[in-house]
């Protein structure tokens, strides 16, 4: 059988060629590559020369760029357009890539010939990036048990494989439980409150299924709007319920003694690293340091939030009165948020969308890369894609490849929930050839319906620059060394970029240059986007305590205060006790389906969004102080992005700044302090 994967790509930009490639073609692509990269490092291992950088680090960077390509490209499709037959695969490859990263990690020859180089070689006779590089290697080498003896080795390589198949079918369960449940309304009159566009596409949905009337699912273009506008309090309730208990219901899809194997395992991990908890491994290569740290940075921003979000649910309160509710329940919230909001600002999100197409929010997107960066943004139809919904742009800068970009924006059942950035090629040198980054967005928008395009909330205007602040960060990469290329940063500074990009949603002119509505091409009114503005801190006390809520949680996990006598619903409840606003809801649980924290890259780093916040808002303020398009300063953050993971952060961010951050930007942005 010929395999693509295992060819070179006949493509432009050598590009993953999805249009040849077929579910089979996987499995024997990647054991073949894990030998070749076996042999790779054989060759290093047994390289007669004494160990230097360029034979044992520079070297080793160079193995399985092929076997890297073909599992970036597996994982990506299963996150954006999976099958059974894919998610089987998962299953059976997580634990075969995971023990092929200790054959290497746990190589004790491998490990020798790099201590020899961070023993013995001079910093001084290395670029930075190089010196860079050989402290990262080494410390990898460390932290994931190169030191350990064979016995305590052979228990990491178990553990690693658990965690490996455990993490997968914790991230199918989810998707699972959210595909299963669809809210199937047939009485016209329970759609009281709902928009017209959101009725219009639950009645596609309904006609997908063959039923009639109206269908609302768990995926957030459905879920999200029927919660804010849905008059039916009931159905409210229903779907909430459905929402709050995935992976938490008595099923096969149950995912509670998943998290507490995950957790124990982590914490198991820890120890035989020489850890205390995962925390302290984790934070350990982090800005933050420490659970200490993160804790108090927590606790700090808790104390100044709350008293805000309890006056914010006070006046939500007062509202739901009016209706004859007594106890507002978190079922409630979105929907008399709405409420005070369009009532305070005169503001609807919904009357909001038709000046926010799809398109012309992403043109936006592009415009402000090519003012600040000087990049552009070509359609390319000659390049295959996994799915016909998806969009591949040549990215040029001057005139000259930068990188692709590959848009992938509406719900599928194949897709997993949420909005994010990879990369299915990174970027490095080689021979002194630029090898250029394949990046790509993946998000959860409204589909066209009839002759209207896809709409967005402002809240979703604001998510498709974050996640087009993670490209950017990918796609402006120049470093040597792919490990340090791009978004391989300290994973409390890997948000900086994403939320930065999302300040340029609440600049009047840069509004004013894009919100037009889609049918009459008229300008968002100053009048409306001042509201905008006005309401950038509506609900932020609340929000700033619910972020805390999933950080709080996240710690309390991994630093080792789950015991086996305490059930998941009541360790939740009890460690986020001092953010809670509304009555508990017996029976609803968010562990089983907090993806970020069990199936993604955040255990013990949820807290870095509200830290990037601090990095973000600071960086923002020097912007509003010289410009929001101001060459010189767009230049010293461009540069900022290029560097990826080659300099110290906090390095990065004062050459970019002239000196650390201070949190008072994010405090006041916040509305959280007034001065």
């Amino acid at each position: 059988m010929d395999n693509p994967l295992l060819q070179p790509f006949a493509t432009p930009f050598g590009a993953v060629p999805f249009n040849t490639i077929e579910a089979q073609h996987f499995k024997p692509a990647i054991h073949r590559l894990i030998a070749e990269a076996k042999k790779e490092i054989e060759r290093i291992v047994d390289n007669p020369e004494p160990a230097d950088f360029d034979n044992t680090i520079a070297a080793m960077e160079r193995v399985g760029k092929a076997l890297d390509i073909a599992a970036a490209t597996f994982f990506n499709l299963d996150a954006a357009e999976t099958t059974d037959e894919i998610q089987q695969l998962a299953q059976e490859l997580s634990p075969v890539l995971a023990e092929y990263n200790n054959d290497i990690m746990l190589n004790e020859r491998l490990f020798n010939r790099v201590k020899v180089v961070h023993d013995e070689v001079e910093p001084a006779r290395l670029t930075p990036e190089e010196a860079r590089l050989l402290d990262k290697t080494y410390r990898g080498f460390v932290r994931n048990g190169a030191m350990l003896s064979g016995e305590h080795k052979e228990e990491l390589r178990d553990i690693d494989k658990q965690l490996a198949t455990l993490t997968t079918k914790f991230s199918q369960h989810v998707l699972q439980e959210t595909n299963a449940y669809h809210l199937h309304v047939q009485d016209e009159s329970q759609l009281a409150g709902l928009p017209d566009s959101i009725i219009a596409a639950a009645k596609t949905a309904a006609e997908k299924r063959e039923l009639d009337g109206w269908v609302f699912t768990l995926h957030f273009p459905s879920y999200v709007p029927f919660m804010k506008y849905a008059d039916d309090r009931s159905l409210r309730q229903e779907l909430y319920m459905a929402y709050a208990t995935r992976a938490f219901k008595d099923n096969e899809h149950n995912n509670e003694d998943i998290v507490r194997h995950i957790v124990n395992l982590r914490h198991r991990r820890a120890h035989l690293l020489g850890f205390g908890t995962h925390a302290d491994f984790v934070l350990q290569d982090r800005m933050a340091g420490s659970p200490a740290a993160v804790l108090d940075f927590l606790d700090n921003l808790l104390a100044k939030a709350k008293p805000f979000a309890q006056r914010e649910v006070d006046e939500l309160r007062k509202l739901a009165v009016t209706d004859g509710i007594s106890e507002l329940m978190p079922y409630d919230h979105a929907y008399y948020a709405e409420k005070l909001r369009e009532a305070r600002f005169n503001l609807s999100e919904e009357a909001l969308k038709p000046y926010f197409p799809l398109p012309r929010v992403l043109d936006a997107a592009f415009d402000a890369a090519g003012r600040l960066y000087g990049l552009s943004f070509n359609t390319r139809a000659d390049i295959p894609t996994y799915h016909p919904e998806v969009t591949v742009y040549e990215v040029l800068e001057n005139g000259q490849h930068k990188a692709l970009l590959y848009a992938d924006w509406h719900p599928r059942e194949g897709k997993r929930a949420g909005a994010w950035m990879t990369v299915y090629r990174g970027q490095w040198i080689e021979n002194g050839h630029q090898i250029r980054p394949h990046i790509s967005i993946v998000c959860n928008f409204a589909r066209p319906v009839g002759d209207t395009p896809s709409l967005l909330t402002f809240n979703e205007v604001t998510t498709l620059f974050h996640e087009f602040g993670h490209a950017l960060h990918g796609i402006l990469a120049n470093t040597v060394y792919e490990s340090l290329s791009g978004t391989n940063v300290y994973w409390d500074f890997v948000e900086l970029p994403s939320q930065f990009m999302e300040n340029y949603c609440y600049e009047k002119e840069f509004l004013q240059s894009f919100a037009r509505h889609y049918q009459t091409d008229k300008v968002l009114p100053d009048t409306e986007i001042d509201k905008i503005v006005a309401a950038a801190n509506f609900m932020e006390g609340y929000q700033t305590v619910r972020q805390l809520s999933f950080g709080l949680l996240d710690m309390a996990y991994h630093t080792g205060k789950l015991t086996d006598n305490t059930s998941i619903e009541q360790f939740e409840k009890t460690t986020v006790r001092d953010t809670q606003l509304y009555p508990d809801v017996p029976g609803t649980a968010q562990s089983p389906s907090f993806s970020h924290i069990f199936a993604g890259g955040y255990a013990a780093g949820y807290y870095s969004y509200k830290w990037a916040e601090v990095l973000d808002a600071d960086a923002f303020a020097y912007f509003k102080e010289t410009g929001i398009f101001d060459a010189n300063t767009a230049a010293k953050f461009k540069a900022l992005l290029s560097q990826g993971g080659t300099v110290d952060p906090m390095e990065l961010y004062v050459r970019f700044r002239g000196r650390k951050p201070q949190p008072e930007a994010l405090l006041k942005r916040a509305g959280l302090i007034t001065s």
